[in-house]
């Protein structure tokens, strides 16, 4: 079972992040995964024609598509244009969870409306009721990363609730990873015993400002991960485009 995991496209029409876009599903056409998972904030801005062309590129990778919104994302557009293949909740928080291959996939929405940081806690209840009914551990997907980053400006927007999702994996079946978004840099870390990845963007990388004495250029180009679960390890890898 081969995962794709793109996140934080950020188009608008006045970048070139659908051009980034365009090169990474040139590379993932030539992977051939088995599904492809968004992990939010895919436009600026509202841009309603933005959601319509970043759906044309996904249907070019001919896989199962499965998109969370991030901080930056029209919720509303989203349903409008991405709908008959998301198959969504019908209320304001839109998670999926679905077996793909025989493999749990699930994707938590974390977002607040009107803000840029996330908050998990008012869906453990949810999560918990999906992570238990599994047949076997599955991958969680959240746009903003659990854990701390390391990057001041950053961190005081990622998602609360990190200590309650850790007392929830203690006492249910624990994801075999859990995979975000938002930072616009890859990352990694461990969460209760789980391994957490924050993917690269396809946007252009934020730099990893360790202080304000030290903040190095920024030279990455678009990324992505893939996630390749085979007789039940996973193995994660950062790729750059």
């Amino acid at each position: 079972m081969l995962i794709a995991q793109l996140t934080d496209i950020h188009a608008a029409p006045d970048n070139d992040n659908m051009a980034r876009l365009h090169q990474v599903i040139n590379w993932l056409i030539t992977v051939k995964p088995d599904l492809l998972v968004v992990t939010g904030d895919l436009t600026d801005n509202g841009w309603y024609e933005g959601y319509r062309a970043i759906e044309t590129e996904l249907q070019r990778v001919k896989c199962r598509y499965l998109v969370l919104p991030g901080n930056s994302d029209n919720k509303q557009m989203m349903r409008d244009c991405l709908q008959e293949a998301m198959h969504w909740r019908s209320d304001a928080a839109l998670h999926f969870s679905e077996i793909v291959n025989g493999i749990p996939v699930i994707g938590i929405d974390t977002t607040i409306e009107g803000e840029a940081r996330g908050d998990i806690t008012r869906h453990l209840k949810w999560l918990a009721t999906e992570l238990d009914k599994s047949p076997q551990p599955a991958l969680l997907f959240m746009h903003h990363p659990i854990f701390r980053c390391g990057i001041a400006p950053l961190d005081d927007f990622n998602c609360e609730g990190a200590t309650a999702l850790g007392q929830l994996i203690a006492s249910s079946t624990p994801p075999l990873a859990i995979c975000s978004g938002h930072v616009h840099r890859s990352m990694a870390a461990m969460i209760a015993g789980v391994p957490s990845y924050i993917c690269g963007s396809v946007c252009p990388a934020n730099p990893l400002i360790l202080d304000n004495q030290r903040i190095p250029p920024v030279t990455d180009p678009a990324a992505l991960m893939m996630h390749d679960l085979r007789r039940g390890y996973l193995a994660s890898s950062h790729i750059s485009v």
